[in-house]
């Protein structure tokens, strides 16, 4: 990233102090989820059954699940679980997708018809049903999670670059480097892809927040990751069980963690967009 582009980012956020917030919590989410196994004060696996169902107080700001474990320590360590879901699983969507979707858009004829078809089928179906149904067939470990929703998360990067490909195919400056002998490859990767990219950030940004839902949502559910593996969605689906019984800090701090985290990348994503769009330069 050059000077320019920071001193532009730094100008963004200092106009638009929700992004700036936003930018902050992705950071201090980040920071949480490398360092989170070394700055806990407890086990977050580790039963205490004389101290269960503990509300907050000092020796426990978040209270105790009903297994006597420290509600903080288990929010701190899920948060890297679930941060390396999203970022995995939108990784390789916006990779593939990308490719896929630029080459589709440039090639045209029967390839794009073809792969834009199956995106249509894809996107017909509910994605978290076709989530679960994936995730029930592959089994719930870690990398099955990663797999489907990468593969729902697909179809919104295929069809992007597909979109905005096909509009730049037959631009000037495209066919002045297919006139200078660059190959169809070669222009989809240095001309059109590059493109391409930076608007697709923005996309990325907000499918972060919505692959941390989708893989809390299957986790509440039972087909995420396994129990005691501290999540945040396990977290929320074991501590509804005692709502009615007043022990609502089982439910209340995953489920602020997952509002804040969500809230964070879809704000941030509003910041990217200005800071990667060329008008906001002037």
């Amino acid at each position: 990233m050059t000077s320019a582009t920071l001193r532009h980012a730094g100008w963004i956020l200092r106009g638009n102090p929700l992004t700036a917030v936003a930018a902050a919590g992705v950071l201090l989410l980040t920071l949480i989820a490398i360092l989170g196994p070394w700055i806990v004060p407890y086990d977050p696996v580790v039963s205490d059954v004389p101290q269960a169902l503990m509300p907050p107080s000092v020796a426990h700001i978040a209270g105790t699940d009903q297994l006597g474990r420290d509600v903080f320590s288990r929010l701190i360590v899920a948060a890297r679980l679930d941060l390396v879901i999203a970022v995995s699983a939108v990784g390789i969507s916006f990779a593939l997708g990308a490719v896929i979707g630029a080459i589709c858009g440039y090639a045209g004829g029967r390839l794009d018809r073809g792969v834009g078809r199956f995106v249509d089928v894809l996107m017909a179906f509910p994605l978290f049903v076709l989530a679960m149904a994936m995730v029930a067939a592959l089994g719930n470990r870690v990398e099955n999670i990663v797999i489907a929703t990468a593969i729902i998360n697909l179809p919104f990067y295929i069809r992007f670059a597909r979109a905005e490909v096909n509009i730049r195919r037959n631009l000037g400056w495209v066919e002045a480097a297919r006139a200078c002998g660059d190959s169809h490859i070669s222009v989809v990767l240095r001309f059109l892809l590059p493109n391409v990219l930076p608007a697709m950030a923005v996309q990325m940004s907000l499918n972060l927040g919505w692959a941390i839902l989708n893989a809390a949502g299957l986790s509440f559910i039972g087909l995420g990751v396994k129990p005691p593996t501290p999540e945040w969605g396990i977290m929320v689906a074991e501590g509804a069980r005692f709502i009615s019984t007043g022990k609502w800090w089982l439910v209340a701090f995953p489920g602020l963690a997952l509002m804040l985290a969500v809230l964070c990348f879809n704000l941030l994503g509003d910041g990217v967009r200005d800071i990667l769009d060329p008008r906001m330069r002037t």
